[in-house]
């Protein structure tokens, strides 16, 4: 595809954050069954809900653009499961899992902050402002998400992981 606009950069950003968001729904359920801590589980499957509300906004967005939600392979997504995938195939202690899972999935918190900022400042730009809003709000999400990792990690699941390697290197 020929971009010539930042309309058509816009669309084609917006089919790769649908596609990575659908990516992101089916890698939550495997990552909340990988986590040993409660709350990280809990956390995954919340974040799952959230996520597919994500996806709902960006329906709206390209309702509002006139076009049908269509998916662009979002390699920058699909590498960051794949290695929050191999951490799962590990053979490592669970909580050391755990603080994996929690840096795996701000990797992709990180990068859809990244996208979502850059679609709302784009939807700004060209007096889309509902698909701003939209794109403020998930972006909101995102940046909540990421704060509930942070919280969790130093909340003990980063101390559990670092204990158990101090006992196993005595």
């Amino acid at each position: 595809m020929k971009l010539e606009t930042l309309h058509e950069l816009f669309m084609d950003m917006l089919k790769d954050i649908y596609d990575g968001e659908h990516q992101i729904t089916e890698a939550l359920p495997k990552m909340a069954k990988a986590a040993k801590s409660p709350e990280l589980k809990e956390g995954f499957r919340t974040h799952l809900q959230e996520t597919e509300e994500h996806i709902k906004r960006l329906e709206r967005i390209f309702e509002m653009m006139g076009k049908k939600p269509t998916r662009k392979k979002c390699k920058g997504i699909a590498g960051l499961i794949k290695e929050g995938d191999e951490l799962m195939k590990e053979d490592a202690d669970r909580d050391v899992v755990d603080a994996g899972l929690i840096a795996a999935a701000q990797k992709v918190e990180h990068y859809e902050m990244a996208e979502y900022g850059t679609l709302r400042t784009y939807a700004q730009l060209m007096g889309h402002s509902e698909a701003a809003r939209l794109l403020q709000q998930t972006l909101d999400e995102e940046g909540a998400a990421d704060k509930k990792l942070t919280a969790l990690a130093e909340s003990g699941i980063n101390v559990k992981a670092m204990e158990d390697g101090r006992e196993r290197s005595r």
